[in-house]
Protein backbone atom coordinates (compact mmCIF):
# COMPACT_ATOMS: atom_id res chain seq x y z
CA UNK A 1 0.00 0.00 0.00
CA UNK A 2 0.98 3.67 -0.29
CA UNK A 3 0.79 6.25 2.47
CA UNK A 4 0.57 9.99 1.90
CA UNK A 5 2.03 11.84 4.85
CA UNK A 6 3.50 15.14 5.91
CA UNK A 7 3.09 18.21 8.06
CA UNK A 8 2.28 21.93 7.89
CA UNK A 9 3.62 23.97 10.81
CA UNK A 10 3.77 27.74 11.30
CA UNK A 11 5.68 29.60 14.00
CA UNK A 12 6.41 33.23 14.80
CA UNK A 13 9.71 34.63 16.12
CA UNK A 14 10.37 38.21 17.26
CA UNK A 15 14.00 38.10 16.08
CA UNK A 16 16.46 35.98 14.13
CA UNK A 17 16.25 32.63 15.91
CA UNK A 18 18.44 29.52 15.46
CA UNK A 19 16.49 26.28 15.25
CA UNK A 20 17.13 22.54 14.99
CA UNK A 21 14.40 20.39 13.42
CA UNK A 22 13.91 16.63 13.34
CA UNK A 23 11.21 16.14 10.73
CA UNK A 24 12.68 13.84 8.09
CA UNK A 25 11.72 10.18 7.78
CA UNK A 26 14.37 7.85 9.19
CA UNK A 27 17.02 6.51 6.79
CA UNK A 28 15.77 2.96 7.44
CA UNK A 29 12.73 3.84 5.29
CA UNK A 30 14.67 5.67 2.56
CA UNK A 31 14.09 2.95 -0.04
CA UNK A 32 10.32 3.21 0.58
CA UNK A 33 10.10 6.89 -0.33
CA UNK A 34 8.27 7.23 -3.64
CA UNK A 35 8.09 11.00 -3.19
CA UNK A 36 10.73 12.29 -0.73
CA UNK A 37 9.83 14.37 2.31
CA UNK A 38 11.69 17.52 1.24
CA UNK A 39 11.43 20.37 3.73
CA UNK A 40 9.88 23.51 2.28
CA UNK A 41 10.08 26.81 4.17
CA UNK A 42 8.01 29.94 3.54
CA UNK A 43 9.71 32.34 3.23
CA UNK A 44 12.47 30.35 1.55
CA UNK A 45 15.60 30.38 3.70
CA UNK A 46 18.88 28.42 3.61
CA UNK A 47 19.31 25.41 5.88
CA UNK A 48 21.80 22.61 6.46
CA UNK A 49 21.33 19.00 7.48
CA UNK A 50 23.40 16.63 9.60
CA UNK A 51 23.22 13.24 11.33
CA UNK A 52 23.00 13.31 15.11
CA UNK A 53 24.67 10.76 17.39
CA UNK A 54 21.69 8.38 16.96
CA UNK A 55 21.74 8.53 13.15
CA UNK A 56 18.69 10.77 12.82
CA UNK A 57 18.60 13.36 10.02
CA UNK A 58 18.35 16.85 11.54
CA UNK A 59 18.02 20.32 10.01
CA UNK A 60 19.70 23.53 11.18
CA UNK A 61 18.45 26.96 10.19
CA UNK A 62 17.99 30.50 11.41
CA UNK A 63 14.36 31.63 11.29
CA UNK A 64 13.88 35.31 10.34
CA UNK A 65 11.70 37.66 12.40
CA UNK A 66 8.00 37.14 11.81
CA UNK A 67 6.09 34.06 10.74
CA UNK A 68 7.70 31.05 9.13
CA UNK A 69 6.02 27.99 7.67
CA UNK A 70 7.48 24.48 7.48
CA UNK A 71 5.77 21.91 5.30
CA UNK A 72 6.27 18.73 3.34
CA UNK A 73 4.22 16.07 1.56
CA UNK A 74 5.69 12.63 0.90
CA UNK A 75 4.53 9.30 -0.49
CA UNK A 76 5.73 6.11 1.19
CA UNK A 77 5.44 2.51 0.02
CA UNK A 78 4.50 0.35 2.98
CA UNK A 79 4.10 -3.46 3.17
CA UNK A 80 0.83 -3.02 5.07
CA UNK A 81 1.86 -5.59 7.66
CA UNK A 82 1.36 -5.41 11.40
CA UNK A 83 4.24 -4.66 13.76
CA UNK A 84 6.41 -7.77 13.99
CA UNK A 85 6.17 -9.75 17.24
CA UNK A 86 8.41 -12.60 18.38
CA UNK A 87 7.05 -14.27 21.53
CA UNK A 88 10.23 -16.36 21.70
CA UNK A 89 12.59 -13.37 21.95
CA UNK A 90 14.57 -13.67 25.18
CA UNK A 91 16.09 -11.09 27.49
CA UNK A 92 19.88 -10.88 27.32
CA UNK A 93 22.26 -10.87 30.24
CA UNK A 94 23.77 -7.39 30.48
CA UNK A 95 27.27 -8.80 30.08
CA UNK A 96 26.38 -10.14 26.60
CA UNK A 97 24.66 -7.03 25.20
CA UNK A 98 26.19 -5.21 22.22
CA UNK A 99 28.02 -2.02 23.19
CA UNK A 100 25.42 0.15 21.42
CA UNK A 101 22.72 -1.09 23.79
CA UNK A 102 24.35 0.00 27.05
CA UNK A 103 23.32 3.67 26.79
CA UNK A 104 19.71 2.51 26.52
CA UNK A 105 19.93 0.90 29.97
CA UNK A 106 20.77 4.20 31.69
CA UNK A 107 18.53 6.86 33.16
CA UNK A 108 17.84 9.88 30.95
CA UNK A 109 16.11 13.26 31.24
CA UNK A 110 12.56 11.88 31.09
CA UNK A 111 13.18 8.27 32.16
CA UNK A 112 14.27 8.08 35.82
CA UNK A 113 15.05 4.40 36.21
CA UNK A 114 16.26 4.92 39.80
CA UNK A 115 12.85 6.15 40.97
CA UNK A 116 11.05 3.30 39.19
CA UNK A 117 13.40 0.47 40.15
CA UNK A 118 11.24 -0.84 43.00
CA UNK A 119 8.07 -0.59 40.89
CA UNK A 120 9.68 -2.53 38.04
CA UNK A 121 11.11 -5.39 40.11
CA UNK A 122 7.98 -5.71 42.25
CA UNK A 123 5.70 -6.00 39.23
CA UNK A 124 7.71 -7.62 36.42
CA UNK A 125 10.42 -9.79 37.94
CA UNK A 126 8.36 -12.95 37.48
CA UNK A 127 6.65 -12.03 34.17
CA UNK A 128 8.53 -14.38 31.86
CA UNK A 129 11.86 -13.59 30.27
CA UNK A 130 12.08 -11.27 27.29
CA UNK A 131 9.04 -10.68 25.10
CA UNK A 132 6.50 -11.62 27.80
CA UNK A 133 8.16 -9.28 30.27
CA UNK A 134 8.13 -6.31 27.89
CA UNK A 135 4.53 -7.05 26.93
CA UNK A 136 3.53 -7.17 30.59
CA UNK A 137 5.09 -3.72 30.99
CA UNK A 138 3.05 -2.46 28.04
CA UNK A 139 -0.11 -3.95 29.54
CA UNK A 140 0.62 -2.26 32.85
CA UNK A 141 1.37 1.16 31.34
CA UNK A 142 -1.61 0.96 28.97
CA UNK A 143 -3.96 0.38 31.91
CA UNK A 144 -2.21 2.71 34.36
CA UNK A 145 -2.17 5.91 32.28
CA UNK A 146 -5.36 7.56 31.07
CA UNK A 147 -4.87 9.04 27.60
CA UNK A 148 -6.09 12.54 26.76
CA UNK A 149 -4.68 15.48 24.78
CA UNK A 150 -5.82 17.75 27.60
CA UNK A 151 -3.23 16.02 29.81
CA UNK A 152 -0.28 16.94 27.56
CA UNK A 153 2.68 18.52 29.35
CA UNK A 154 6.09 18.59 27.73
CA UNK A 155 7.95 18.52 31.06
CA UNK A 156 6.29 15.36 32.46
CA UNK A 157 8.76 12.57 33.24
CA UNK A 158 8.19 8.83 33.47
CA UNK A 159 8.05 8.99 37.27
CA UNK A 160 5.53 11.84 37.16
CA UNK A 161 3.47 9.95 34.58
CA UNK A 162 3.42 6.95 36.91
CA UNK A 163 2.32 9.12 39.84
CA UNK A 164 -0.26 11.20 37.94
CA UNK A 165 -1.71 8.38 35.84
CA UNK A 166 -2.52 10.62 32.87
CA UNK A 167 -0.74 11.65 29.70
CA UNK A 168 -0.32 11.41 25.95
CA UNK A 169 1.61 8.93 23.81
CA UNK A 170 5.03 10.25 24.87
CA UNK A 171 4.14 9.62 28.52
CA UNK A 172 3.16 6.02 27.77
CA UNK A 173 6.47 5.53 25.94
CA UNK A 174 8.58 7.19 28.64
CA UNK A 175 7.12 5.08 31.43
CA UNK A 176 7.47 1.84 29.47
CA UNK A 177 11.07 2.70 28.51
CA UNK A 178 12.00 3.50 32.12
CA UNK A 179 10.45 0.28 33.44
CA UNK A 180 12.25 -1.82 30.80
CA UNK A 181 15.59 -0.23 31.64
CA UNK A 182 14.96 -0.71 35.35
CA UNK A 183 14.87 -4.50 34.84
CA UNK A 184 17.90 -4.47 32.51
CA UNK A 185 16.15 -4.53 29.13
CA UNK A 186 17.57 -1.91 26.73
CA UNK A 187 14.81 0.39 25.49
CA UNK A 188 14.82 3.43 23.22
CA UNK A 189 12.20 6.08 22.52
CA UNK A 190 10.82 6.51 18.97
CA UNK A 191 8.75 9.13 17.20
CA UNK A 192 7.13 9.13 13.79
CA UNK A 193 3.91 8.92 11.80
CA UNK A 194 1.11 6.55 12.78
CA UNK A 195 -2.18 7.17 11.01
CA UNK A 196 -5.57 5.58 11.49
CA UNK A 197 -4.85 2.79 9.01
CA UNK A 198 -6.54 -0.53 9.69
CA UNK A 199 -8.34 0.92 12.73
CA UNK A 200 -11.42 3.13 13.24
CA UNK A 201 -10.84 6.79 12.44
CA UNK A 202 -9.96 8.94 15.47
CA UNK A 203 -11.85 12.27 15.29
CA UNK A 204 -9.07 14.06 17.18
CA UNK A 205 -6.54 16.05 15.11
CA UNK A 206 -3.59 14.01 13.84
CA UNK A 207 -0.22 14.38 15.58
CA UNK A 208 3.16 12.72 15.47
CA UNK A 209 3.17 9.54 17.53
CA UNK A 210 5.55 8.07 20.12
CA UNK A 211 6.36 4.41 20.79
CA UNK A 212 9.46 2.49 21.84
CA UNK A 213 11.77 -0.36 20.91
CA UNK A 214 13.18 -3.01 23.25
CA UNK A 215 16.29 -5.08 22.57
CA UNK A 216 15.40 -8.74 23.05
CA UNK A 217 16.25 -11.87 21.11
CA UNK A 218 19.19 -10.19 19.37
CA UNK A 219 17.08 -7.49 17.70
CA UNK A 220 15.21 -4.26 18.42
CA UNK A 221 11.44 -4.92 18.59
CA UNK A 222 8.65 -2.35 18.28
CA UNK A 223 6.23 -1.92 21.20
CA UNK A 224 3.45 0.64 21.68
CA UNK A 225 2.16 0.99 25.23
CA UNK A 226 -0.44 3.59 24.29
CA UNK A 227 -2.30 1.49 21.69
CA UNK A 228 -1.00 -1.84 23.03
CA UNK A 229 -1.79 -3.71 19.84
CA UNK A 230 0.16 -4.27 16.60
CA UNK A 231 -0.52 -1.52 14.07
CA UNK A 232 -0.18 -0.99 10.31
CA UNK A 233 1.61 1.90 8.61
CA UNK A 234 4.10 2.97 11.29
CA UNK A 235 6.73 5.30 9.71
CA UNK A 236 9.74 6.14 11.85
CA UNK A 237 11.27 9.61 12.07
CA UNK A 238 13.79 9.26 14.88
CA UNK A 239 15.13 7.25 17.81
CA UNK A 240 16.85 8.35 21.01
CA UNK A 241 17.04 7.93 24.76
CA UNK A 242 13.83 9.90 25.30
CA UNK A 243 11.86 12.82 23.85
CA UNK A 244 14.68 15.26 24.60
CA UNK A 245 16.94 13.56 22.04
CA UNK A 246 14.38 13.60 19.25
CA UNK A 247 12.36 16.76 19.75
CA UNK A 248 10.57 17.72 16.53
CA UNK A 249 11.86 21.28 16.99
CA UNK A 250 14.41 22.85 19.30
CA UNK A 251 14.26 26.64 19.32
CA UNK A 252 17.10 28.78 20.70
CA UNK A 253 15.04 31.85 21.53
CA UNK A 254 11.45 33.04 22.02
CA UNK A 255 8.91 31.39 19.73
CA UNK A 256 5.15 31.10 19.26
CA UNK A 257 3.55 28.05 17.65
CA UNK A 258 0.73 29.31 15.43
CA UNK A 259 -0.48 26.12 13.78
CA UNK A 260 0.47 22.45 13.76
CA UNK A 261 -0.99 19.97 11.30
CA UNK A 262 0.14 16.40 10.61
CA UNK A 263 -1.47 14.02 8.10
CA UNK A 264 -0.99 10.30 7.50
CA UNK A 265 -3.44 8.70 5.08
CA UNK A 266 -3.57 5.49 3.08
CA UNK A 267 -3.88 6.25 -0.61
CA UNK A 268 -7.31 4.87 -1.64
CA UNK A 269 -7.47 2.14 -4.23
CA UNK A 270 -3.97 0.82 -3.53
Amino acid sequence: MKIRLGYDITMTHPQYTPMALLLNIHYSRASDLLIPDILVTEPAIPFAQYRDSFGNLCTRLVAPPGQIRFRTEALVADPGTLDFKDPNAIQHDVSTLPDECLQFLLASRYCETDKLMDVAWANFNSNGNGFDRVQSICDFVHNHIKFGYQYARNSRTAWEGYQEGVGVCRDFAHLAVALCRAINIPARYCTGYLGDIGVPKDPAPMDFSAWFEAYIGGHWHTFDARHNTPRIGRVLIGRGRDALDIAISTVFGPSILNSFNVFTDEVPGE
